[in-house]
């Protein structure tokens, strides 16, 4: 995409696009209803790159404390996002608002149906080279939540998922895909439900000969945009979410029927928060639209989250119980590190008064940076936000996962081959990709549950792969778990 299109970051004193400010005072927006000292704390940061865990530790901290401010606060932080950033268009900066209200071309539209089997496949997940399903998977399922890979709520799930098959004939879902191509992303598994799919991803012959390859050995229907003047080929279709952000929800707008939209895209840097406001725009405009519009994310772990009381105590028991041996072991790592080696993972409760005790999970990778981590942020918020206007949301965290743009990171590469050493599992992405389709299936099946913390929503269904539950601080261990990951590719 060109410079002079789209959801750009804005100009710096010296005419650069820069993200770090606006970054810092979309943050400190969030930050401001509830902590106006750690807002400000925020804005006098120096060195928001390598410093930025610990403001987004003050925002967990924050809401979980005040839960009444919660939705405000998330609230705060989307407007401060949408303000931050303008829409270019031909050079021309336009706030991000009135370029959603004035789409300038209506999309094309191409439709594809698959003609492989008619019946719904079987649900089952490929695992560490085998293909589990019924009781086979139960017992993985059982084996997961046991260990600690994922929450109760999450393995409860799977288990209705393997006691209803019948759910998984979506012929009555529309389902938008925003990052339809995303590896890892449910398109393979919704392909073979008959699900009504509708796909955005960028106008790439390869990415759409994939994306046309699936659904037509499965039995789904694919809709998508195609630009003005392109032929009505699938092969053509393809937008930019960045930079057609107001054509693609006013074509979505005019299919006219109640949809599911799944936030899935990613890009490397800067242009993850760029992306992910892009499909916020997208999602709160068809929000508005219509109140039957729902929502779907697929948050990572490696960010803050608010954890109810019987996790926190868990997680501080392992710390507090640690042998004698690994007691001496660990405390001459923490000396020779500066105290930064093997440090525990949560300390104390933060009491919510009539909301509970809760405790802050953070694993963080300082590596991924805050752009990254306000995208997720921001998907948070917009869930929030939503759920709390009436709107089905489906949130759902997903395992660390071993995709491309993941293990293109040699420190995370390595971390993540030497993560089994610490009790926490890395996920390949057909292993994800078959797990979070039967979650969101799982929501779209089932009663929303109500939350007296709003922040609950984020984390009752968690697949953390055992981060959450690490007694030390994951990022104070990542050093070793990477040391590990080294000796073990040689």
């Amino acid at each position: 995409m060109s410079d002079a299109n789209g959801l750009q970051w804005p100009l710096d004193a010296k005419g650069k696009r820069a993200s770090g400010a606006p970054g810092q005072r979309i943050v400190a927006a969030a930050l401001r209803g509830l902590d106006p000292a750690a807002a400000d704390a925020v804005i006098a940061e120096r060195d928001w790159r390598h410093a930025y865990p610990r403001h987004w530790r003050a925002l967990v901290q924050a809401q979980a404390a005040r839960p009444v401010g919660t939705i405000a606060s998330a609230r705060a932080g989307l407007a401060a996002a949408w303000g931050e950033l303008p829409f270019l268009r031909g050079s021309k900066p336009v706030a991000l608002a009135d370029a959603m209200r004035a789409p300038r071309q209506a999309l094309q539209t191409v439709q594809l149906r698959g003609d492989g089997d008619a019946a719904p496949a079987p649900w089952s997940v490929p695992h560490q080279g085998r293909e589990l399903a019924g009781d086979a998977l139960a017992r993985q399922i059982d084996r997961w939540e046991k260990a600690g890979i994922c929450e109760p709520a999450h393995a409860a799930a799977l288990r209705d998922c393997l006691a209803h098959p019948d759910w998984f004939d979506l012929s009555d879902q529309h389902l938008v895909l925003l990052g339809a191509g995303s590896e890892a992303g449910p398109l393979a598994w919704l392909a073979r439900w008959r699900a009504n799919l509708v796909g955005i991803d960028l106008a790439r012959a390869a990415t759409w000969k994939r994306i046309a390859a699936t659904v037509a050995a499965g039995n789904a229907t694919l809709t998508a945009p195609v630009a003005p003047g392109q032929p009505l080929d699938v092969a053509r279709a393809g937008v930019d979410l960045l930079a057609d952000t107001p054509e693609i929800a006013a074509w979505l707008a005019a299919l006219d029927r109640p949809l599911s939209i799944a936030n899935l895209a990613y890009l490397d840097g800067e242009r993850h928060l760029r992306v992910s406001l892009a499909m916020d725009a997208i999602s709160a405009t068809l929000c508005a639209a219509d109140p039957r519009t729902q929502l779907a994310y697929m948050a990572t772990p490696t960010d803050v989250f608010a954890v109810p009381a019987d996790l926190a105590d868990a997680v501080m028991q392992r710390y507090a119980e640690r042998g004698v041996v690994k007691k001496l072991a660990q405390f001459g790592a923490r000396l020779s590190s500066g105290g930064r080696g093997f440090a525990p993972h949560i300390e104390a409760l933060i009491d919510a008064g009539d909301f509970g005790r809760w405790g802050l999970v953070d694993a963080l990778v300082v590596e991924q940076g805050p752009n990254y981590a306000l995208a997720k942020r921001v998907q948070q918020w917009r869930a929030l936000v939503a759920r709390a206007e009436g709107h089905r949301v489906a949130f759902n965290v997903a395992p660390s996962t071993t995709t491309a743009s993941v293990v293109s990171n040699p420190l995370l590469a390595a971390g993540f081959r030497g993560a089994k050493a610490f009790g926490v599992e890395v996920f390949e992405p057909t292993t994800t990709n078959a797990l979070m389709a039967a979650m969101w299936v799982h929501q779209l099946r089932t009663a929303p549950r109500d939350f007296a913390h709003p922040l609950k929503l984020l984390v009752h269904t968690a697949n953390h792969g055992g981060l959450w539950r690490l007694p030390y601080l994951p990022r104070s261990v990542l050093p070793m778990a990477a040391l590990l990951g080294f000796v073990k590719r040689r």
